[in-house]
């Protein structure tokens, strides 16, 4: 058998050894999210706990936790009627998310009979005023909480704003500083962040994404992802 000359040996060798390498990076780089405890659990219904809110506005908890419901169910799990939920803990003293995140997990599934709660916490919920810009900006993590033993089941995070789409407003100096105004304005009798509110929390809590939450049972793609 013919030998290849040293210069070729040397080049397929350091091919192979660069190939390799590649390959190393290839399986180790990223690591998707670990959802052994998930499917394990097994998890049927979700109470949807008030969202702790560290914005300062107000109205952040309601708005966002609006928008939760639709979401899960899409997702293929039996959502707690928000409203049912809110009543149960007012009649029991419990009135802040504060507080209620602070109730054991057992007794949320004494009460409710949910196999998991779904803890929020809010970031960033509000409107930022630039010279020439208004923007809307909701961020949101979430974790879901194994009711029945206490074990953490999945973790999240997602944000949006209003300006994604860009602040082009294809009429120089004086129509970017109309646009602005008129945001302004919007801005200032409505709540500019609920709509945003409502990307982000779908963002959050869709299934199927990378990393997001399990299809539930009753979903068509259930156990197929």
């Amino acid at each position: 058998m013919a030998r290849l000359p040293f210069s070729a040996a040397l080049r397929w060798l350091l091919l192979g050894v660069a190939a390799a390498w590649l390959t190393g990076c290839a399986t180790t780089a990223a690591p998707g999210k670990d959802y052994s405890a998930f499917r394990a659990a097994n998890p049927q219904s979700i109470l949807v706990l008030p969202p702790l809110n560290d914005s300062p506005e107000i109205q952040a908890t309601a708005s966002v936790l609006s928008h939760t419901t639709v979401p899960l169910a899409e997702a293929g799990y039996y959502v707690m009627p928000v409203t049912l939920v809110t009543e149960t803990f007012r009649q029991n003293g419990l009135e802040m998310a504060s507080d209620i995140h602070e109730v054991p997990p057992a007794k949320l599934h004494d009460i409710f009979g949910a196999d998991t709660a779904l803890y929020i916490k809010i970031v960033k919920y509000g409107v930022s005023y630039q010279v020439i810009n208004s923007v809307a900006v909701v961020s949101a993590q979430a974790r879901l909480v194994d009711l029945r033993s206490g074990a953490e089941l999945w973790t999240g995070q997602a944000s949006a704003s209003s300006d994604e789409g860009g602040n082009n407003s294809g009429g120089g100096l004086a129509g970017m500083l109309i646009t602005a105004l008129i945001k302004q304005v919007v801005n200032s009798v409505s709540d500019a962040s609920h709509p945003v509110a409502g990307v982000a929390t779908n963002r959050l809590l869709a299934a199927g994404q990378r990393n997001g939450l399990l299809y539930g049972p009753r979903s068509p793609k259930y156990l197929k992802n």
